[in-house]
């Protein structure tokens, strides 16, 4: 398959001196255009066109390794591959026909064995960075501009999670801002338990008993699956504190017909107390005890100072200096470290607002993202490392967000050649 779709790239991107370029049947061929890629069902390239001695042909085109391997797949007895106009392969070994038994022209695509091994090189190489030695020698403006459009690509996509919230609450804003925020808060490692948790509980019912702190504590805190089944290791305090959880709980989860998801996968080992979900969530209490402002506001963001001040969250209660229940710690009323209202700005606040944008249309709220996702100071983690080493720039959370996209989409599957910087290492090597 990997052999497949070299050849597939090498088609579609003309990488191949094409002055004498000819069918295995002798004819003279030109590539007009080399067609449209097709990711489903059917030959690989829509809508074609070339030039067999002098005439014009358009239609279809499919690329095998082998010729024979049109028969494999049974392509002679399909009527979608009636239109092909040209199979592309590595080794002629046999001539191929449509249904009518007519032959199709073969074109023999040429490249270097240079080429071959620096692909195989790049995709098979156990390296966290498989082209590192060759990023150093790639002119700065391309590298820009991949990083550019990279940082696009990583907001789009966080963008449209947000926009399906959006749909799915029928247009309420404020419900999807506390999804959004409640998948931010379990940051990478709960992300996704945090999402189902929000979805499992509406806001609308929080809301109502926002000044009744244990009780929208033991509503997200039930539905979250940490209200413990007894009292056993439990200190007195901690005993009165989980009994009055657990008396809560069962009358909201009655009253609002609420049951709990199940296992929602929550991640706990080796994470320091500050990022324990139990945490997370009482943050997020505390948010909605004071109407949770942020889902009213952050469409009215105009500063790093405004959503700073937004997230400027306190905790309540129990949760002052506890991480779990029964697990005391430091005092610490102060919800977010500067670090994590970032990461939280970078996660939720510039998606929400570009999600917003794009939904009313309005340039302003997604430039205003931009420019609040730029005003960040870059991420510090492993990925971004990868990449500072070997000498690429990070001068902002845009920037990090970026090489994290790259590393994400691009370098762990190995799709060397969608990456435009694989492209261009690759493309060198290409013709003979």
């Amino acid at each position: 398959m990997a052999a497949e779709m070299l050849l597939q790239y090498l088609w579609e991107h003309r990488l191949w001196e094409q002055c004498d370029s000819f069918t295995t049947d002798g004819r003279r061929l030109v590539i007009l255009d080399p067609g449209l890629r097709n990711n489903n069902a059917g030959p690989d390239f829509f809508n074609a066109k070339i030039e067999l001695d002098g005439k014009v042909w358009a239609g279809n085109v499919e690329i095998h390794v082998r010729a024979s391997d049109w028969r494999r797949h049974n392509h002679q007895h399909d009527p979608a591959y009636d239109n092909v106009i040209l199979h592309v392969v590595g080794i002629e070994d046999e001539v191929i026909c449509r249904r009518d038994g007519s032959p199709i022209p073969q074109f023999i695509i040429p490249f270097t064995d240079d080429y071959r091994r620096r692909y195989d090189a790049m995709v098979a190489n156990p390296a966290q960075l498989p082209c590192a030695d060759e990023i150093a020698l790639i002119p700065p403006i391309y590298l820009t501009d991949w990083i550019s459009s990279l940082g696009y690509e990583r907001l789009y996509a966080k963008a449209d999670r947000i926009i399906d919230y959006n749909q799915r609450f029928g247009g309420d804003w404020l419900a999807t801002a506390y999804v959004a925020m409640a998948r931010a808060l379990g940051f990478s490692t709960n992300a996704e338990p945090m999402e189902r948790l929000a979805f499992a509980t509406p806001l609308r019912a929080l809301l109502k008993h926002r000044t009744e702190l244990p009780m929208v504590e033991a509503l997200l805190l039930g539905q979250a699956g940490f209200i413990p089944g007894d009292n056993t290791g439990l200190s007195p305090e901690d005993v009165a504190y989980v009994d009055t959880l657990r008396q809560h709980y069962h009358f909201l989860s009655a009253k609002y017909g609420l049951k709990a998801p199940g296992d929602l996968g929550w991640k706990m080992a080796r994470m320091r107390p500050a990022n324990s979900p139990l945490r997370r969530i009482a943050a997020l209490v505390a948010m909605i005890a004071d109407g949770f402002d942020f889902g009213r506001q952050f469409i009215h963001i105009t500063s790093d100072a405004d959503v700073r001040r937004l997230l400027d969250v306190h905790l309540y209660g129990y949760w002052v200096n506890h991480y779990s229940i029964g697990r005391a710690g430091v005092y610490a009323p102060v919800a977010f470290s500067a670090d994590t209202v970032t990461r939280l700005i970078i996660n939720a606040v510039v998606p929400l607002l570009y999600a917003y944008g794009t939904t009313i249309g309005s340039d302003s709220h997604c430039n205003k993202a931009i420019e609040l996702l730029e005003a960040q100071d870059p991420e510090s983690n492993s990925v971004v490392q990868i990449f500072t080493s070997v000498g690429v720039p990070c001068h902002s959370a845009f920037a990090s967000q970026a090489l994290i996209q790259l590393r994400r989409a691009y370098c762990e599957p190995r799709k060397c050649l969608y990456c435009r910087l694989g492209h261009r290492i690759l493309a060198a090597k290409a013709k003979p």
